[in-house]
């Protein structure tokens, strides 16, 4: 279940990391709130897993899975350049995440 808490908090770290872009320095003021909301709820509930998770994994898996995400969205919704590196380096960082993920680092 921890784990669980930890991949939902990296997918809204996606959503607040886009929110922020689309807030244009906080002066737009839905993308600024739903910014504080995502923020809000990835913090929270990174914070209830690692009462079950050692810290070190559970940051890399969920800084992971929101960088991954949010350069995949910038690509598919953004404009963002697409390459072939940068789709290799985002596999490589899901890798990573699902090999840290699989560590076993619950206590």
């Amino acid at each position: 279940m921890a784990w669980l808490l930890v991949v939902v908090a990296g997918i809204l770290e996606t959503g607040f990391a886009v929110c922020l872009k689309l807030s244009h320095g906080f002066t737009r003021l839905w993308p600024t709130v739903a910014f504080c909301a995502f923020a809000l709820g990835s913090f929270g509930l990174l914070t209830l897993s690692l009462k079950k998770l050692d810290v070190g994994p559970a940051y890399a898996v969920w800084t992971g899975i929101g960088a991954a995400g949010t350069a995949i969205y910038g690509m598919v919704f953004l404009n963002d350049l697409v390459s072939v590196l940068k789709v290799v380096s985002i596999t490589l960082v899901v890798i990573g995440v699902v090999g840290l993920q699989l560590s076993g680092s619950g206590h």
